[in-house]
């Protein structure tokens, strides 16, 4: 007997990389799932919706700036199975946007060197993409 299958969630991230490397982590707010985890910006691609189109979308949402989609570079993936769903998460890099990254969702931000990336509690999809953030930009 086969097991159900789980429901394949897509959702995009990107890695916000500052003029110092840091990237931008965003903490989950209260009342949403894994509250309190720190996570990349980003969200669920909606249907019709292109992952590019989703974080352009998503980043003016969450952070009030503006992402041109040449500057979205791909850089790996996460594929995690949560207990009801499975997580496909492509991961991107950004380096340059208009605007300043702001909380408008109410969640908290913060600016983090990859090499501490480990040091914040983080959703479990998303730990296996920081060795490749440090790949990139070193510790």
């Amino acid at each position: 007997m086969s097991a159900v299958p789980l429901k394949l969630l897509l959702v995009v991230a990107a890695a916000l990389v500052d003029g110092d490397g840091r990237v931008l982590m965003a903490q989950r707010p209260e009342g949403k799932a894994l509250a309190g985890l720190w996570e990349f910006p980003g969200g669920k691609v909606e249907p019709n919706e292109r992952p590019e189109e989703t974080l352009i979308r998503e980043l003016a949402e969450e952070l009030g700036i503006a992402v041109k989609e040449p500057c979205l570079a791909p850089l790996t993936f996460a594929s995690h199975a949560y207990p009801d769903f499975h997580l496909l998460m492509p991961l991107y890099i950004c380096r340059r946007w208009e605007g300043f990254p702001q909380s408008r969702e109410a969640q908290a931000l913060r600016w983090v060197r990859p090499g501490a990336l480990r040091d914040l509690p983080m959703p479990p999809a998303d730990l296996p993409l920081i060795p490749f953030l440090i790949d990139l930009l070193g510790p």
